[in-house]
């Protein structure tokens, strides 16, 4: 475990300012390791999911 990672960021200011700073969580990837959760995999990841929204259809019709 690595625990200097697991050390939340100290204000959000400091995310706005360093965005590759941590935002108080983390994945664990597919070899067990711990991988902190940045601004920029928030940012890129709200990104992938805009690209990808479709308006929902109705279930039923009258």
């Amino acid at each position: 475990m690595n625990v200097p990672a697991l050390k939340p960021c100290r204000e959000t200011a400091e995310i706005l300012v360093h965005p590759a700073h941590c935002v108080g969580g983390h994945i664990i990837d597919e070899h067990g390791r711990e991988i902190a959760i940045t601004e920029q995999m928030i940012q890129h990841a709200c990104e992938q999911l805009d690209r990808q929204w479709v308006a929902a259809q109705p279930r039923f019709k009258h």
